[in-house]
């Protein structure tokens, strides 16, 4: 983990669940102040209480809702009336939604683009240009393993995962120059609340990684100046032995493995 982080702010979204109370609570472990931002104020809270408790850090709260076109700019004006200056960005708000896309709601899959990538996008614009100004700086977006394939019955969320990954690897080459770290985070099944928002629970794996586990991917591979971590071997292997496969062939095992039981 990179000690260049304490004493520092960072700022975490979607910090009320999953991997995002477990990247706040490593970098609190190291000594790294903290904005914490999501819907839920009790959580967020909660978390902010117990991380200052326990690690003597800065924390400020700010409940969120990403599915607002306005939700960055206000949490952008947020850190400038605190003066706070957010040298490590952490994009980890994000969901999915299980289903033929005919029959999903359209609203749940606006939202779903909005906040998996549209608030990516104009968070990391926002916040960049200071770092830039510095010449120091860090962003990790997270995205996911189904960011390297198509996945019939969650397409959407697996086009906005390409996206994050996508996004994150050019721009981890653009702000070299300017001294400024940029990693994709890639996790797979993880324990948080994701299945049960998605509506996939009977798609959960027996065997998921832990949300600190990940985290703590996340972290080293940006500290270590990666673009992109695949967390867990298994996940990486699953992932790098898909190339070796015809693209078609990928997404027909993937919709297989998704489609809908007739039971239910």
């Amino acid at each position: 983990m990179d000690k260049n982080w304490r004493g520092r702010w960072a700022l975490v979204t979607g910090a009320s669940a999953g991997i995002g109370v477990a990247l706040a609570k490593e970098l609190a472990a190291i000594g790294t102040h903290l904005v914490l931002t999501a819907r839920r104020r009790d959580r967020l809270e909660e978390l902010a209480r117990i991380l200052q408790k326990n690690h003597q850090i800065q924390t400020e709260v700010f409940p969120s809702d990403l599915t607002q076109a306005a939700a960055p700019l206000e949490i952008r004006a947020f850190t400038q009336q605190k003066r706070i200056a957010i040298e490590l960005l952490i994009n980890n708000a994000g969901f999915g939604q299980y289903g033929e896309l005919s029959q999903v709601d359209l609203q749940r899959l606006l939202d779903m683009v909005q906040v998996n990538c549209s608030a990516v996008v104009h968070l990391t614009r926002l916040f960049l240009p200071e770092m830039v100004q510095r010449r120091r700086g860090d962003v990790l977006i997270v995205a996911s393993t189904a960011a390297f394939q198509a996945v019939p019955y969650i397409s959407t969320y697996a086009a906005t995962k390409a996206f994050d990954l996508l996004f994150a690897e050019g721009l981890a080459e653009e702000m070299k120059p300017h001294g400024i770290r940029v990693c994709a985070l890639c996790p797979g099944s993880t324990e948080s609340e994701f299945h049960v928002v998605a509506g996939q629970t009977q798609f959960t794996s027996k065997h998921p990684e832990s949300a600190q586990k990940v985290a703590r991917a996340g972290l080293e591979a940006l500290a270590a100046g990666r673009s992109y971590v695949i967390s867990g071997l298994g996940n990486y292997l699953g992932t790098q032995s898909q190339r070796l496969i015809p693209r078609r062939l990928v997404t027909k095992i993937a919709g297989n493995l998704f489609r809908p039981s007739k039971n239910l």
